[in-house]
């Protein structure tokens, strides 16, 4: 319950007296500020105190941070107490300039414990940097600016105070409870070695995250320790430490109990069992009951029964996979369990029985080619998909829903686009809160279940590869707006969604707008930017990153804009689109800056080769078969996603704009050595042959002509003419390299081209 002296609503200090918001005014500008600052700066920040009994720290508290925080600031206190702590939070939000919120939760209502309370203050935080901390002053507040100076030093999602590094002291725990601390923190890197291999202190109750970096919705707090929690339910967060010494308690009894302590050690074995790699090991526990149940109904339809061995199999799978479903529902995925029962037994049953299609030769191969025991042969093709199966079952039959959760994005206010799976390649136009009427609406189902959204008169299409929903399928409604339902398959490959289905729909929803979302990098300096086009996997992301990284390291005015893909508009102005960018070894090694782990860059070696120029040919190669290539693109994507990373990760300290003026545009081409000189209407033929080449895989070649409305308003011819009027009186080059080094002659630009004094450059480039 949120709780104020007057009324029942927010809390602030002196900033909100008047009836304004103390901090909520200033959100949406700190945002859009952060998002254009490459080095993620923290402008503002909130500061989130679970509190129980906590009455005397409150005051020195609020103070304390006042003077320490030098950036915008909250102070919320998510309260479980049963003494006055509520009415001196009160009292001390009316005196202080910062602002301040209560949320005091009810008896009965105190789920999670502290873990609960520092979810529910992660809910009502107004801004994007939160930091975590307690309220007996044992956590410095005096430590918070450090702590963001490492966020935006590392480029860093998470940020913990640790006791435990060289430059850490743990001196306010007592001789027992820090020998307690010691062995939870052993047993919980035990229990995740690789998850918290660089995390020295993962129970640390004293952290600053990047809000949008977590997942609420599959946070289960329990206790004390959310921190552990964060790490292992959040993949891939940038995790960067920063040494503190532990102080003694202010007022008020430490909460630390025997109770604690059991709830912390069931807490661990729940998130290990829990776990993407625990519930490998239940399934597969399962699984080998399931063989022997399997196996002993083999053996007894053939010996007993006497049928033949393969009709044995059929039967006695489907014995098998009744026990083994009722396992996996109780037990593998009992979190995500509940309605659609029956439908999860039938997509059981058709995963097992069309495994059959696979076991079945196999079986016959080894039984009765090979001379093997039949009961060994089904056990080893048993064995062989049980992987698969896994994959299947986790992904798509259990897959875990997030009810109520929509993912937002506003594309320089032109395109906004709301959809019930996250799209990382979006991830820079994040917006929080619902939009009202979104432009492209982006669901999941079973089946078409098309609303209408798209107002009167709107077109539909279809594009199905009839493997149902275990395939590719997306229904599309055109009109005012854009509504797509795609099919379960592609909510767990955000990437092939985005990239097959959402980016086509936005090339044409933006010339629409009366934009152009060129398939061309785009580099600024100063305010100067030049687009850099060329065939898909030709070079551009190296050279864009190569140019970067040099200017970064003569201190120059060049700025990043866009990797793959820049918006235009006809009047000559380029607008960012960062998307992450996708590199490949010889990327990170060209480059050197990247700062990948040694996880990430092990991973390289199958991403790269997977997603690589030759990888992406073959694939094209087989789209001239009958196979279903946007199912297999979707299931590989799913499997091995492609390594992609924003551009911070690999040039660190690289200046991103927001916009600037077009000048000029280069075209590389691998082969020969030299510079042709383009005329405009060369240039324009080959950026939009370009454009064409980014969009080649299924299902574009199928649905293009409903997308850009062949025979009724073709949308090409006006994509055109916002293209050649961004391009008209600007030079345009042809570099041909046999060594790749096409960067060398667009740096030369930065050199050539006039400077101004930082103070006269746009605002809209970030420095």
């Amino acid at each position: 319950m949120l709780r104020t002296r007057e009324a029942h609503a927010e809390l602030v200090g002196r900033n909100g007296r008047n009836g304004e918001p103390g901090t909520n005014g200033m959100h949406e500008s700190v945002a859009r500020h952060s998002e254009l600052d490459g080095r993620e700066t923290v402008l503002a920040l909130s500061v989130v105190v679970p509190t129980r009994n906590e009455a005397g720290n409150i005051q020195p508290l609020v103070r304390r941070l006042e003077k320490a925080v030098p950036a915008h600031l909250e102070v919320i206190f998510v309260d479980d107490s049963d003494d006055e702590t509520p009415s001196v939070i009160e009292s001390v939000a009316w005196e202080s300039e910062c602002a301040v919120k209560l949320v005091h939760r009810e008896p009965g209502k105190r789920d999670g414990g502290l873990g609960g309370a520092v979810v529910e203050g992660l809910r009502a935080a107004s801004f994007e940097w939160v930091c975590v901390m307690d309220g007996d002053l044992q956590h410095p507040p005096e430590l918070v600016p450090q702590l963001m100076a490492s966020a935006e030093r590392h480029h860093s999602d998470l940020v913990v105070a640790s006791r435990y590094r060289p430059d850490g002291e743990a001196e306010g725990l007592s001789t027992l409870r820090k020998a307690i601390s010691r062995a939870s923190t052993l047993a919980a890197r035990a229990a995740f070695p690789v998850r918290l291999r660089k995390v020295t202190d993962p129970m640390s109750g004293f952290f600053l995250v990047r809000r949008s970096a977590l997942d609420l919705e599959a946070l289960r707090p329990k206790g004390f320790k959310i921190l552990l929690e964060i790490l292992v339910r959040s993949s891939r967060l940038a995790v960067s430490e920063v040494g503190f010494e532990f102080q003694k308690r202010g007022a008020g009894e430490s909460k630390g109990s025997i109770k604690e302590g059991v709830r912390y050690l069931s807490h661990l074995a729940g998130l290990r069992l829990g776990s993407p790699g625990g519930r490998v090991v239940k399934f597969g526990l399962v699984g080998l009951s399931g063989i022997v149940v399997n196996s002993l109904a083999l053996a007894f339809a053939t010996e007993v029964l006497g049928l033949f061995y393969l009709l044995s199999l059929v039967l006695a799978t489907q014995c098998s996979t009744l026990w083994n479903f009722a396992l996996t529902e109780i037990w593998v995925f009992g979190e995500r369990g509940g309605e659609g029962r029956l439908r999860r037994l039938v997509l059981f049953a058709l995963m097992n029985n069309g495994a059959l299609l696979l076991r079945g030769p196999m079986v016959y191969l080894l039984t009765s080619v090979l001379a093997i025991y039949y009961v060994v042969s089904n056990l080893i093709s048993l064995v062989a998909l049980m992987a698969l199966r896994y994959v299947l079952a986790d992904g798509l039959i259990w897959r875990k829903g997030k009810k109520g959760q929509v993912h937002c994005y506003d594309i320089h206010g032109l395109v906004s686009v709301s959809s019930q799976v996250k799209l990382p390649e979006l991830e820079s136009f994040r917006v929080e809160g619902e939009l009202e009427s979104p432009t492209i609406s982006v669901r999941t189902g079973w089946a078409s279940s098309l609303r209408g959204l798209a107002g009167p008169g709107a077109r539909r299409f279809r594009y199905d590869e009839g493997l149902g929903p275990l395939g590719f399928r997306m229904d599309v409604e055109m009109g005012e707006a854009v509504e797509v339902v795609a099919s379960p398959l592609l909510a767990r490959s955000p990437h092939v969604l985005y990239t097959n289905v959402v980016e086509p729909i936005l090339r044409w929803t933006f010339v629409r707008k009366g934009y152009a979302l060129v398939h061309a990098a785009c580099v600024a300096f100063g305010e100067e930017a030049y687009l850099v086009t060329a065939r898909t996997d030709t070079g551009k992301t190296t050279t864009i990153l190569k140019l970067l990284s040099r200017q970064r390291r003569r201190e120059d005015t060049g700025a990043f804009i866009s990797d793959d893909l820049t918006l235009v508009s006809p009047e000559g102005r380029v607008y960012s689109y960062p998307k992450p960018l996708t590199i490949s070894n010889h990327t990170v090694a060209a480059v050197r800056t990247a700062e990948l782990g040694l996880r990430e860059r092990l991973g390289l070696m199958l991403q790269s080769r997977l997603h690589s120029r030759s990888g992406r040919k073959a694939a094209l190669a087989m789209t001239r078969s009958r196979l279903p290539m946007a199912t297999i693109n979707a299931v590989v994507q799913w499997l091995v996603p492609p390594p992609k990373y924003h551009v911070q990760r690999l040039v660190p300290g690289v200046r991103v704009a927001r916009e600037a003026r077009l000048c000029g545009m280069y075209v590389i081409e691998r082969g020969g050595d030299g510079i042709v000189e383009l005329r405009e209407r060369e240039a324009l033929e080959l950026l939009l042959s370009n454009c064409e080449d980014a969009y080649g895989f299924p299902p574009y070649p199928v649905i293009k002509g409903h997308l850009y409305g062949e025979g009724e308003g073709d949308l090409r011819g006006t994509e055109r003419q916002i293209i050649s009027s961004a391009l008209s009186g600007l030079p345009a080059s042809l570099i041909r390299s046999s060594r790749m080094a096409w960067f060398e002659r667009i740096a030369s630009v930065a050199h050539s081209t006039p400077r101004r004094p930082a103070s006269e450059q746009s605002t809209a480039l970030a420095s």
